[in-house]
């Protein structure tokens, strides 16, 4: 054993939770909006990324869903009812699909996902990590990421403003999912202005019982393009390791060796790979596995992946716009593709048309999908023209038998009062018939004797 393996041994460590991992000795994957869907996750998987980070989703999302296995892929998804679930012109025909909030694949993510958690309460924290805590490694609380959908609500790099807010939703994490799912609790955090300021919010940080830390050498204010920050670096993790912390490095590591050596000269336990992961995921093998493979090779698999989970086309489309150099001339041509068949057969892989066709077809792509579709709004369209005539009929037929009902009242002899004037000469009638009375005679004249 040499000297850094007993140190190793013996370094103060938070206890792992018995369905958690360690983030020790780990290359991994970073969380990112878009760019981390599933089949990202599982091309870094493939390409050899230890654990992989989901991205971010915000407890609001996530609070309200269903969880359910998809019965064509086996993947476990967490969907919400269509935002636009009530009868429209968009919506006629089939019925609008749930609102898919995230998804996972149960086999090939096992014990090595990562849910990255944007919240900014603890109550609402502890309830959206309650909902996907039995199907994942960890959960994490993004306080780093300084995009304004972020921070406007309180989330993101704004936490690092309300250090006793991050604290005491990490702590209400620990204290609730921890003993009840076995999962750890970690965050990603960004350096502050001032090495004290730093210093001081990973204490706290650390004090909280989680049982990892990710540090972005960047400060919030600071642009992915600018060069990362590492004086801090040393301090952090000195700070993590007294505290039995693990720490990962995050911010321009370029590829697993990198990873390993920019850990083994700061301390830190592991590394976190992004912008590189996101450009090619074969940035997680090592030189002696074959470093970077070509860009083709890595866009056939991620389109294998993508459709094996029945990805959504726009999010594939975005990362293919990742993956593809932007000096191919394909890029451009694959900018118009509007199914998988398409890409498919633009990039000239020929073998993966027909899972494609199969892919399009259910996603509602293909043209005979597409023309499904259209009889199905055609034949709904026509339905509900039916029901609004039979409905105007049936409110035509009731107005005509209140009319009716109103002209009967009116004619009947019972209910028909006479009209003034009649009663004015039946009243003249009868004084005429009538036998005059006698006049009243006067009474006889007193005679005086």
């Amino acid at each position: 054993m040499t000297s850094s393996d007993a140190a190793a041994a013996t370094m103060k460590k938070v206890p792992i939770p018995a369905n958690g991992v360690d983030y020790r000795g780990k290359v991994v994957l970073a969380p990112m909006v878009r760019s981390g869907e599933l089949p990202s996750r599982l091309l870094a998987l493939h390409y050899g990324a230890d654990l992989v980070w989901g991205p971010e989703t915000v407890d609001h999302a996530l609070i309200g869903t269903t969880r359910h296995v998809n019965p064509t892929t086996g993947m476990i998804e967490f969907t919400k009812p269509p935002p636009n679930a009530h009868p429209s012109k968009k919506n006629l025909g089939s019925p609008p699909a749930p609102q898919l909030i995230y998804r996972l694949d149960p086999v090939r993510e096992r014990r090595r996902l990562i849910f990255q958690l944007g919240t900014s309460d603890p109550s609402r924290a502890v309830a959206a990590a309650r909902l996907v805590a039995p199907d994942v490694a960890g959960i994490d609380v993004n306080a780093g990421c300084p995009k304004p959908f972020s921070t406007s609500g309180g989330m993101g790099a704004a936490l690092l403003k309300t250090p006793d807010k991050l604290c005491a939703i990490l702590r209400a994490l620990v204290e609730a999912v921890v003993p009840e799912f076995e999962v750890g609790v970690s965050v990603k955090i960004r350096l502050l202005e001032t090495p004290a300021e730093t210093e001081s919010l990973v204490r706290a940080l650390c004090r909280t019982g989680i049982t990892g830390l990710t540090i972005h050498c960047r400060t919030a204010p600071m642009r992915k393009t600018e060069p990362v920050k590492r004086e801090q670096l040393r301090m952090i993790v000195g700070v993590c390791r007294e505290y039995g912390v693990a720490c990962l490095i995050n911010g321009d590591v370029t590829g697993r060796d990198e990873g390993v050596r920019l850990a083994e000269e700061y301390g830190a336990d592991g590394a976190m790979i992004a912008t590189a992961a996101e450009k090619n995921s074969s940035c997680f093998r090592t030189a002696e596995q074959g470093g970077l493979a070509g860009w083709r090779e890595v866009v056939e698999r991620y389109l294998r992946f993508a459709m094996e989970v029945e990805n959504k086309f726009g999010n594939t489309k975005y990362l293919l716009n990742i993956l593809i150099p932007g000096r191919e001339p394909v890029l451009k041509k694959t900018h118009g593709a509007q199914s998988y068949v398409a890409v498919c057969e633009l990039l000239g892989y020929t073998d993966l048309i027909e899972q494609a066709r199969v892919v399009d077809d259910r996603l509602g792509l293909s043209p005979e999908a597409k023309a499904r579709e259209k009889a199905a709004k055609e034949a709904a369209v026509q339905e509900k023209i039916r029901e609004q005539q039979i409905q105007q009929k049936q409110e035509k037929q009731q107005k005509q038998q209140q009319a009716s009902k109103r002209k009967y009242s009116d004619s009947s002899p019972r209910s028909r009062s006479p009209p003034r004037k009649v009663l004015v000469e039946r009243e003249g009638n009868g004084n005429r018939n009538a036998v005059p009375e006698a006049p009243a005679q006067a009474a006889p004249a007193a005679t005086f004797v």
